[in-house]
């Protein structure tokens, strides 16, 4: 049966956006058997309108794109014994008519490249999108290290093949998927974009943390190998750690894949399961292109994203000025402070973080937003984000410690609606790895608790703050008092990673009620200015203890 559908507005940083709405909501299930049966009939186009529906703005498209034939061949599930394949891209974004170079290495004779659309597809994960014939295969040159800043680059390598992206790769998240002759796997990451989206959601992939992470060759900004350099001798951050790492390279864990599975593809999954309108970038698209910000109602920071460039930090600044929400769905977004230069390769695969100012050679030059201290929020930048995320870094659970509770702090709240949540509630097993907590002295004056978890300082390490023996993991929320905009902190780096289906009780699956929550955030945020229709409600001074 068809949708009745009606027009509605709404209202958007001095415009009037609008979209379509079920007059009654609507089954994610039964919402896709529409598009694709009345799509096949030519009385609903694939270029319909959105229109709202229970998780979200729903873009008949993506609902369409998510009927094709899916297929679970992307996933690796064996590896033989010996041997090896990796690889890169000479770029972690493109759009349809740009070519992208891959640079392989490989112990076998030969291999082939599959790019895989990552989504949901039935439940399959994904849909074949491009083959490659037979490469030729070679070990590639070592990567050398650039001296003083440990920079592991791979530039010296010999691109193996070169991808057109054509109209046949729909803007999304992609893993390229390369099987050597001898049966070695791997992945590529790859981002395609489409430069005019408009679409509701802007998903932006942290290829910046990404990369700070990627101990690929031996150097990270959290390790490193052999003797102190530039001078230092104190242990914290790492004195041998890299300065300047670089996008030549392949990812040293996930198979190629860094933490693309566990900290962005369950939300990626969850969208498309649900159809969706979103648009896809990375942050060095945002970084080098930040007015497309404007261009979308929700700007989407996912797991562990750690590390902005000041041009990306603009762009969220600006679009929450004019009214775009943000919905940071991780702890300590926006810590560490990075900027980007050019290699051999092409423009912004430097990535550069010295992590301590007196090291970096423009401190003292006058470009006081781009030295790279340890933080924002260090010298000489002096830009904490508290008050644009909402809450601040409080520590870490232990790798060793089970995954914590998340408690209900504040049920009324419309982001509950639907759960059967009351205050004390606790949904079991989503806090883990690094959190965020609430800081009343320097947070905006409307925040609004949603969630207050306590973790034992047993199980968590934490120098931000210590309450009778825990810290806490503080989902938050506030609204804009000029712009309307909302902006959303889930305060652990998990809550994405969470959204996976796990298996039924007796073990804890959190995945059911995370999914409803994270429905209740698209839906609100999908529809334009968040406080236009659920004001923050500041309740900060009746947190206990004070200051958690």
């Amino acid at each position: 049966m068809l949708v009745v559908l009606v027009v509605i507005v709404a209202a958007a940083a001095g415009a009037g956006v609008h979209f379509l709405r079920p007059s009654a909501p609507v089954s994610p299930a039964a919402s896709r058997a529409a598009v694709a049966h009345h799509t096949s009939h030519h009385a609903r186009p694939a270029s319909a309108a959105p229109y709202l529906g229970p998780d979200g703005v729903v873009s008949p498209a993506i609902v369409a794109e998510n009927a094709l034939a899916g297929t679970t061949a992307w996933k690796i599930t064996s590896q033989p014994p010996s041997g090896y394949i990796q690889g890169w891209a000479s770029t972690t974004y493109a759009a349809p008519g740009q070519q992208v170079g891959l640079y392989v290495t490989t112990t076998a004779p030969s291999f082939r490249v599959v790019a895989y659309r990552m989504g949901y597809y039935g439940g399959k994960g994904a849909r074949k999108i491009w083959q490659s014939g037979v490469v030729a295969g070679q070990v590639q040159p070592a990567c050398p290290v650039t001296p003083g800043i440990n920079m592991v680059s791979c530039a010296n390598w010999h691109r193996s093949l070169t991808v057109r992206i054509t109209k046949a790769f729909v803007q999304g998240d992609y893993l390229f998927k390369l099987t050597a002759s001898h049966g070695q796997q791997s992945y590529v990451l790859l981002t395609v974009w489409d430069p005019t989206s408009t679409a509701a959601y802007l998903v932006v992939a942290r290829s910046l943390t990404e990369q700070g992470w990627n101990t690929y060759g031996g150097y990270s900004y959290y390790q490193g190998q052999g003797p102190c350099t530039l001078g230092q001798t104190s242990s914290y951050p790492p004195c041998n750690r890299a300065r300047v790492v670089s996008f030549d390279r392949p990812y040293a864990s996930g198979t190629g894949a860094s933490d693309f599975l566990g900290d962005e593809y369950p939300l990626v999954r969850f969208m498309e399961e649900h159809g969706l309108d979103a648009a896809y970038v990375t942050d060095i698209t945002l970084s080098q292109h930040p007015s497309i910000v404007l261009h979308h109602r929700v700007l989407l920071s996912l797991g562990h994203d750690e590390t902005w460039t000041t041009a990306e930090r603009n762009a969220a600044e600006n679009g929450l000025a004019h009214g775009v929400n943000l919905a940071f769905m991780s702890a300590a977004p926006m810590v560490r402070h990075a900027r980007l230069q050019p290699s051999s390769i092409g423009p912004d695969r430097e990535e550069v973080d010295y992590r301590n100012a007196a090291e970096d050679p423009l401190n003292g030059t006058g470009h006081t937003a781009t030295v790279t201290g340890n933080t924002f929020a260090t010298p000489p930048t002096n830009a904490p984000p508290t008050l644009l995320v909402g809450g601040e870094y409080s520590g870490y659970l232990y790798t060793t410690a089970p995954p914590a509770p998340f408690v209900v702090y504040d049920a009324s709240s419309w982001i509950f609606k639907g759960t059967g949540l009351q205050n004390g509630s606790a949904i079991p097993g989503v806090i883990s790895s690094d959190i965020q907590h609430v800081n009343p002295t320097a947070s905006p004056s409307n925040l609004q608790v949603l969630g207050h978890s306590p973790i034992p300082l047993t199980e968590a390490y934490s120098n931000q703050g210590a309450w009778t023996g825990n810290t806490y993991s503080d989902m938050t929320y506030y609204t804009d008092p000029q712009s309307h905009a909302g902006v959303f902190q889930s305060g652990t780096v998990s809550w994405i990673s969470r959204l996976t289906v796990c298996a039924p009780p007796p073990g804890a699956c959190p995945a059911h009620a995370v999914a409803r929550i994270t429905g209740n955030l698209l839906r609100l945020f999908g529809q334009g200015p968040a406080g236009l229709r659920q004001p923050a409600i500041g309740n900060t001074a009746s947190v206990t203890p004070p200051g958690s």
